[in-house]
């Protein structure tokens, strides 16, 4: 018997069973970090793309978070400047890759097998994965609140064989928005789902204004339930446990809803606080 989604999530949501350890991948000779399971030979591996001048430390509780369920993790601290490279971060979230599956980690004892690798990132970084993806075979792609890049993720989207997961925020998946039009454009098999009452912002770590005013606790849910949606469907791709078959599918998962990217929606949903955090990630483009 599988076991039940909802206890699936909660589980997923705290920390696995692993110690960490970090690195950093400029030793390599890429600004960055990377995070990994104490020991662990064959391990699988994502290359994660931050946000617009969004420092990778701000995600540090997250890449613990995969590493503790047996996931190396390594995310490149470029294209950081008020107008980035979308393509240049692609590039990096590549040579990430790279480094990950051609060096043996940490004392020795850590190591990737080259077939469970995967892009994923939050954002700007979201997008960028999926460019990524056009230039390199991996298990699974996870677009976490994408955002706008040039060129736009849903023409590359359209290319991939690989299966995708697309995670929005309330508001954030109406009318032609960019979760919306990614998960409609994949070429392979999507799930996008909507994070209940949060918003894209939520999941960068660290004291935010409204977190400063007495709040903080709802960013802590976006980021617990958003780190379980990325784990369970990361482990069913990549390790190839089917008993977190429910994050790839569109099984009812607590604080989620499914969506559908293909059924008309209301555009006039997008609340100004959506419209004013996409506007803002345009001033990324180039």
């Amino acid at each position: 018997m599988s076991a039940n989604p909802k206890k699936l999530a909660k589980t997923l949501g705290k920390r696995g069973p692993h110690r960490v350890l970090r690195g950093d991948l400029a030793l390599a000779g890429q600004p960055g970090v990377v995070y990994t399971p104490e020991s662990g030979y064959n391990l699988p591996a994502v290359a994660f793309g931050h946000d617009w001048m969004t420092s990778v430390a701000r995600y540090s509780k997250t890449f613990e978070h995969l590493a503790s369920w047996g996931i190396v993790v390594a995310a490149p601290d470029s294209e950081r400047g008020l107008v980035p490279s979308h393509r240049g971060l692609a590039a990096d979230l590549r040579a990430t890759l790279d480094i990950c599956v051609g060096v043996r980690l940490g004392p020795g004892n850590i190591s990737v097998q080259p077939s469970k690798v995967a892009f994923a990132g939050h954002g700007m970084g979201a997008s960028a994965a999926v460019l990524a993806a056009r230039s390199r075979d991996v298990g699974a792609v996870a677009a976490l609140f994408p955002a706008r890049t040039a060129p736009p993720a849903e023409s590359v989207a359209a290319q991939l064989d690989a299966p995708g997961l697309v995670v929005s925020g309330m508001g954030e998946d109406a009318g032609d928005s960019e979760p919306r039009a990614i998960a409609r454009a994949w070429h392979g098999d999507v799930v996008l789902r909507q994070v209940d009452g949060g918003t894209s912002s939520q999941f960068v770590e660290g004291l935010r204004v409204v977190s400063a005013l007495g709040v903080p606790g709802k960013d802590r849910a976006v980021q617990r339930t958003t780190r379980a949606l990325l784990t369970g469907f990361l482990l069913y791709h990549l390790a190839g446990d089917n008993a977190y078959e429910p994050f790839a599918d569109d099984s009812e998962l607590p604080g989620t809803t499914v969506v559908d990217p293909d059924a008309e929606q209301d555009s006039g949903s997008t609340d100004a606080k959506s419209l004013l955090a996409h506007s803002s990630q345009l001033l990324g483009r180039k």
